[in-house]
């Protein structure tokens, strides 16, 4: 067997290796009871983040490639870990095969991106034969779960490296074991990570930034594997952010998207400090930077005081993703949401009240445990109720380690299908008719580049996040246009960019 021979078997057949005693150590599957009796005292604040001597230039002559699932959490974290690369030499790349190590960013909500994930890990199956110095690793969400690292050990040996979402900061010592072991590289912690403020971070464009204010989240639904995958609720310093926002706008950015996985949970970790989410906004609304959104909120944690600051508008845009997730109390307790169909109501009518021009999007999943006929009937009439701009609508699947998963997956799949095309098609002629309503409007739009579809044709969103296509030289890309709406469809609108002067 020649060099070339022996590389590609190793590539391709791991030697075996007893890993219980790693994972005993670094890794639990999820525990309901564990997770809900952590603690807020481990959390600590690091501001010295450096790649170590030795590693700055292990990249040299090498490229990346970073595949991201999921969030805009996702995106965040592949924003830091190219970031991370960068320092350490390498260049980034789009292309599989000239990619020195292709990373993958996993999502864990849904059985639909995990399917993706695994196909993708099967389709570099060949390419790592073909090239086994190539460096494959999966991280993200689904590292995080027992079962999907055990499906990979057994069935996808050619990957090289596993971590997850709370070691992002160990990528240059992961990267470099990964490249002189001969055997897969596994480290995922099971305690949720401290707050690294000083990684470095490749942000995508120039126009448009993600600022995380806030990692976990202790809501717990039934359904959900965030509070496992990505730990309880920790914030950061508000000093911190508004530094960040403040850089952004020194940087000429144009909107920023505060984040969390549960955002106006914001601050009630914070001890030694009473602030919260509203406190957090009324200071960035005084920075001048146009537009500041933030997603994704949770119904319970949304206040009075929130509330009163987004109505006084300024740079603090419009539009409210206020996931419900179901219409029926019932379900919504067994989903354990934590709040009624009648409280979500209440509460959205006094956003409304404070905020008129508001847009209100949403989560839905149909298709729960034991959901019937009838109490998704109340999901449709509180959609109709509500009169949502658009939603994000899901088929129910139940994921490993959460409660949900216990129960009986009752629904048929067929009548799961069903109600989601039900439910579809009266989100898509609400969303047709708001769109309608914009017609001969003159709105404010953010152009963020070229139109999908057309590269003639630029495209940008509004303050309440309607995509609007329109002709535009290629230089008012990044820039705040007037267009007159001319035409409307289900998703998207049409129209022509006005001088200041038509502007009424």
């Amino acid at each position: 067997m020649n060099e070339e021979q022996r590389r590609r078997q190793e590539a391709g057949q791991r030697q075996e290796k007893d890993y219980s005693q790693y994972f005993q150590t670094t890794y639990e599957p999820p525990s309901l009871k564990q997770a809900k009796k952590r603690g807020k005292e481990d959390v600590e604040i690091h501001y010295d983040f450096d790649i170590p001597e030795g590693m700055k230039n292990i990249g040299e002559g090498r490229k990346f490639l970073i595949r991201t699932y999921g969030c805009q959490m996702n995106e965040h974290d592949s924003e830091n870990m190219a970031g991370i690369l960068m320092r350490m030499g390498f260049t980034s790349t789009v292309d599989t095969e000239e990619a020195d190590v292709i990373l993958i960013n996993t999502c864990a909500i849904r059985e639909n991106a995990e399917n993706k994930v695994f196909g993708e890990i099967g389709h570099l199956k060949q390419m790592k034969l073909d090239n086994p110095e190539k460096i494959i690793g999966v991280c993200g969400c689904m590292s995080q779960e027992e079962a999907v690292v055990n499906r990979i050990l057994s069935k996808h040996p050619h990957v090289d490296l596993i971590f997850g979402t709370h070691n992002i900061h160990r990528l240059p010592e992961l990267i470099q074991n990964a490249i002189f072991s001969k055997e897969m590289v596994i480290e995922v912690w099971s305690k949720e990570g401290d707050i690294i403020e000083n990684m470095p971070r490749a942000r995508k464009g120039k126009i448009q930034g993600w600022v995380n204010i806030m990692y976990g989240c202790d809501k717990f639904c039934t359904y959900c594997i965030v509070p496992y995958t990505r730990g309880k609720e920790r914030s950061r310093r508000p000093e911190d952010i508004i530094e960040e926002v403040r850089h952004l706008a020194r940087n000429g950015y144009k909107e920023i998207t505060l984040l969390g996985q549960n955002v106006n949970a914001y601050g009630k970790d914070l001890a030694d400090i009473d602030y919260g989410l509203g406190d957090l906004m009324e200071e960035i609304r005084k920075i001048d930077i146009p537009r500041v959104r933030f997603t994704t909120s949770h119904p319970r944690d949304f206040d009075d005081h929130l509330i009163s600051v987004l109505a006084e508008g300024g740079n603090l845009v419009e539009h409210i993703h206020l996931p419900v997730q179901s219409g029926s109390s019932d379900v919504l307790k067994l989903m354990s949401r934590k709040y009624t169909r009648e409280s979500y109501i209440e509460l959205a009518n006094k956003i409304k009240q404070a905020i008129p021009h508001a847009s209100f999007t949403t989560d839905i999943i149909v298709g729960f445990p034991n959901e019937t006929e009838e109490q998704f009937e109340e999901t449709l009439s509180l959609v109709k109720e509500m009169e949502y701009d658009s939603a994000f609508t899901y088929i129910y699947s139940p994921r490993d380690g959460t409660p949900a998963a216990k129960m009986e997956d009752n629904v048929p799949h067929e009548v799961k299908k069903q109600r989601l095309a039900r439910l579809n098609a009266i989100v898509n002629e609400l969303s047709a008719e708001k769109n309608k309503a914009c017609e001969g409007q003159v709105v404010e739009v953010l152009v963020e580049g070229e139109s999908k579809k057309n590269p003639d044709i630029l495209s940008g969103r509004t303050r309440t996040n309607r995509l609007v296509n329109f002709a535009a030289p290629k230089s008012a890309v990044g820039t705040l246009v007037h267009v007159e709406i001319t035409e409307a469809k289900t998703w998207s609108l049409n129209g022509r960019v006005v001088e200041p002067a038509e502007v009424k």
